[in-house]
């Protein structure tokens, strides 16, 4: 689609331009002469040399825009201060991505209704980064430009987003939240969904591609004017109560209906991203006592520790929290409260495949016999511990998109499919709309808790439910970075990644076999599909288990193409000790060098851990 800054109409007339291109080495400026026609082909140019030059200068400035694609999200960096990275998630750039999102989102109401369509409401939320002002501002201009008519819910959690199109009297037709998550301060990104949920990674990249087109053809790299201030709401309060009511009446406590909590000490880590408002807004109104909680004022900076469950300081300063004021459960949030871990009464940190284990044992116990979607990182003692409580467990592509997406897949090919989740924290449930919604999640943990003690069976707290999960002896994750231009280095990982299946298909490396879970349609490393309606690939991914003589099988090695960065990420895990370095040499000695892909990729991480089993 065209800019609209463009005119539909063919143009006779020449329009000549003389411009400096900042980004190329040269100090004499040029003059270029276009005629275009309806199709917008190029029709006559005065200099093949100045053809050239401008046809780069356009490619590049449309690259730029599309690497912001980040799976089924968009993110860069905002501000200056990351080392090795420039700026490239500008209000212009936010803009174009903005108008060609309130455009698509038009485009597909117009289809769904037969009709054209007018007012169509777009709101947008954002974490507490000190980039997101001017940013905001930009989206607002872009949905301006598109015809849409804009909301702004201000400090909000990603989850939230999702729900005010849903919840009344909001329901708008689509939402954006503004946030990069976990990652520092400098960066910032746009999640974007509509009534359905959130986009696909194809969706996200033609409204990129779009968005490439309108920036590179704008003469004017500089945001529009705001003439009308979006209507500002406050849809947090309702996504609280909300959450109140759910605990409330799934609870339904006997002797204190409206204060379930009454007699738990419950510590919020927020990280200083927008999860405080589960302390004042949720539990103290449902009457936990919160004394201890973390970090609950939004600070874009980030001062204290990543906003992250993940994050090993983050874990400890929720533990230390949790044992000194003798709570009965801590929760770390991310910034935008899409993930979550918990922290038992005993101060164990539950993340990881401890989380997905709590979650499953919870939701087995509602659902008997359904099946489990996770990422391909999970370990061999996850799948048995589902197993063993009649569970099914679906291994599948790494990323919180792909194993959401896949379950809502199954559930609709007719296996019941309640859980999805990622080693990450990214957790969502049938029952909740198929969102990743890390409050959501903590939602059901302390119902579970409150369900325990009116059961009388909670002399050891929630981490009674996962006693019994084993852990991986070593677990460990490598990087190689691509030795390309950014623009190549997809490319060059996807080659990779497809050697790698190669080599183990043909029996090259001993003992190692590609993994599969078989019963959901699911083959080739259970990483893709091979159903009737297989789902596009964002990023190539393959995961082999790891067979050695008289050990058995013993663990297992997963190498995927990164989304975020040019690398490949290689995860590891082995239940016997020097296990994950053995499978390390065999990867450099049988297929790195082997194959000659040590001349294209950085394997200097891969070699450090192979020689003396450090990282």
């Amino acid at each position: 689609m065209a800019s609209t800054s463009t005119p539909s109409q063919s143009l006779h007339h020449h329009i000549t331009a003389k411009t400096n291109f900042p980004s190329f080495p040269t100090n004499k400026p040029f003059h270029v002469t276009f005629s275009f026609s309806l199709n917008k082909s190029l029709t006559r140019i005065q200099s093949s040399s100045t053809a050239k030059y401008n046809e780069v200068v356009v490619d590049e400035e449309m690259d730029r825009i599309r690497r912001l694609q980040n799976g089924s999200d968009v993110r860069g960096v905002a501000l200056e201060g990351e080392k090795g990275r420039t700026v490239d998630l500008t209000p212009p750039a936010v803009e174009a991505i903005a108008e060609s999102f309130g455009e698509w989102v038009m485009n597909g109401l117009e289809k769904e209704k037969g009709r054209p369509v007018e007012d169509v409401k777009i709101s947008l939320g954002r974490d507490p980064r000190i980039s997101g002002a001017s940013l905001s501002a930009a989206v607002f201009a872009g949905l301006a430009r598109a015809g849409c008519v804009a909301f702004d819910i201000g400090l909000a959690t990603t989850p939230a987003c999702f729900m005010s199109t849903l919840l009344p009297p909001f329901m708008y037709d689509a939402s954006i939240m503004m946030t990069a998550s976990h990652l520092p301060y400098t960066r910032n990104g746009l999640k974007f969904f509509t009534k359905k949920g959130g986009l696909t990674s194809p969706e996200v990249e033609e409204i990129c591609d779009k968005a490439a087109r309108k920036y590179a053809n704008r003469l004017a790299k500089v945001s529009t004017a705001l003439r009308t201030p979006p209507k500002r709401v406050d849809f947090m309060s309702t996504y609280a109560a909300h959450l109140r009511d759910i605990i409330k009446q799934r609870v339904n406590h006997p002797l204190h209906y409206d204060t379930p909590l009454k007699g738990f000490q419950i510590i919020v880590n927020a990280g200083n991203g927008s999860g405080g408002f589960f302390t004042w807004d949720v539990l103290d109104k449902l009457g936990a006592d919160t004394f201890g909680s973390l970090h609950l004022n939004p600070d874009g900076m980030f001062p204290n520790h990543i906003p992250n469950p993940e994050d090993k300081i983050a874990m400890a300063l929720t533990r230390a929290a949790v044992l000194e004021n003798k709570a009965d459960l801590g929760i770390v949030f991310d910034t935008d409260v899409d993930r979550s871990g918990v922290v038992d009464s005993k101060g164990n940190p539950i993340n990881g495949d401890k989380l997905i284990a709590l979650m499953a044992a919870i939701v087995l116990k509602e659902h008997p016999g359904t099946t489990i979607v996770t990422d391909a990182r999970t370990s061999m003692a996850l799948t048995r511990f589902i197993n063993d409580r009649g569970g099914q467990h679906c291994l599948y592509r790494v990323g919180y998109r792909n194993v959401i997406d896949k379950g809502v897949q199954l559930n609709k090919d007719g296996i019941e499919t309640h859980l999805m989740m990622e080693i990450s924290g990214h957790g969502a449930l049938k029952e909740n709309h198929f969102l990743d919604d890390g409050a959501y999640m903590v939602v059901k943990i302390i119902i579970e808790m409150v369900r325990m003690k009116l059961e009388g069976s909670d002399n050891e707290g929630i981490g009674s439910l996962i006693k019994d999960l084993e852990e991986p002896f070593e677990s460990v994750e490598l990087r190689m970075n691509i030795l390309a231009e950014p623009r190549y280095a997809k490319t060059k990982g996807v080659e990779a990644i497809e050697t790698f299946k190669d080599y183990i298909e043909q029996g090259r490396i001993e003992g190692w076999e590609l993994d599969s879970c078989g019963d959901c349609w699911v083959s080739e490393g259970c990483l893709v599909d091979s159903n009737d309606s297989p789902a596009a690939i964002d990023a190539h991914m393959y995961r082999a288990k790891v067979t050695e003589g008289e050990k058995g099988q013993h663990g297992w090695i997963h190498l995927r193409q990164s989304i975020h960065n040019p690398n490949i990420a290689v995860n590891l895990q082995s239940t016997i000790p020097g296990g994950c370095q053995s499978m390390t040499i065999a990867l450099r000695d049988k297929f790195l060098q082997a194959s000659g892909l040590d001349k294209i990729l950085d394997i200097s991480q891969i070699d450090k851990f192979a020689t003396n089993g450090n990282i």
